[in-house]
């Protein structure tokens, strides 16, 4: 049986936010049962012992995330949550007492992405404050500015600089973190466990997107896959529709999904440099992985 680096379970597809960066979605709002998460998580676990409970959404307002982190424990899987990190100290507690939390990804850059009514400087402070706890906990912590310019796209990172002056005066930082960071650098090591990541924003594949060139090579179905709020299984955790409709593992065992010849042709087309699919083909990020 393949073995996958991870796999993405989206408990939600609703969001407190509504950021100028994220595609957004058209399906129905919902939020994955605790009882809808055991199912498929006691599916996942033979495939890979780490769940990211994200790909659209902020997991942070599942109602039920106890019960969700507890089967996790249950199941000794290890969890990485993506957030924005506007609920952090509503689920402070939850979270640095989960013994199966691994890591948390802060999405900085939806600060500026939005008007959230939160004063940067106690934004940035909580999420500081968290990321020391937890880190003396075991758990990973990596406060993202995926907002930088590339050739194609200009990101909302005027607020970067004051982000990166908050972050050096709260880690007391003895060198520039512009500096480093500007040295072909793409991430920084602030403590133990906690880390600093720039990238450029990218492109959210689509249907009405050009193709985005003649090769293209992708780590879905080779080193993840993604189960949507409803079952939906999609190739990868930028398949925010779920266009690339594998199957719905509510209804079919996840394993024979996986290994559908639909499945197969995505990872047979990826390894010869090529789409098998017209989403992947007009998907921004997959380009970084030829370039």
């Amino acid at each position: 049986m393949t073995n996958y680096k991870k796999a993405y379970i989206e408990i939600t597809n609703v969001c407190n936010l509504s950021c100028n960066f994220c595609p957004k979605t058209t399906r129905t709002p919902t939020f994955m049962t605790s009882d809808q998460f055991a199912q498929l998580a006691r599916q996942v676990k033979p495939f890979t012992d780490y769940v990211y409970l994200h790909l659209m959404g902020e997991p942070l307002l599942h109602p039920q995330l106890d019960e969700i982190l507890k089967i996790c424990e249950i199941l000794d899987l290890k969890v990485t949550i993506t957030t924005n990190g506007t609920l952090i100290n509503k689920k402070r507690e939850l979270l640095l007492k989960s013994p199966c939390l691994y890591k948390v990804h802060f999405s900085l850059h939806s600060f500026e992405a939005n008007d959230s009514g939160i004063a940067l400087e106690d934004y940035v402070r909580d999420i500081v404050d968290f990321a020391r706890c937890a880190a003396d906990e075991g758990t990973i912590n990596v406060l993202r500015l995926w907002n930088m310019d590339s050739a194609e796209l200009k990101g909302s990172n005027r607020l970067n600089k004051d982000i990166i002056d908050l972050l050096e005066a709260e880690f007391g930082c003895v060198f520039s973190l512009r500096n480093a960071l500007g040295q072909g650098r793409s991430g920084i090591k602030l403590l133990p466990r906690i880390y600093l990541e720039m990238a450029q924003k990218f492109q959210w594949p689509s249907l009405n997107a050009p193709v985005m060139g003649d090769e293209v090579f992708c780590y879905g179905l080779r080193d993840q896959f993604g189960i949507l709020a409803d079952g939906t299984v999609v190739p990868c955790c930028l398949d925010s529709e779920g266009t690339v409709d594998l199957g719905n593992a509510f209804d079919a065992p996840l394993k024979t999904i996986l290994l559908s010849r639909r499945a197969e042709r995505i990872y047979e087309g990826f390894t010869a440099r090529k789409a098998a699919e017209q989403l992947c083909a007009r998907c921004g990020y997959a380009q970084r992985y030829i370039k």
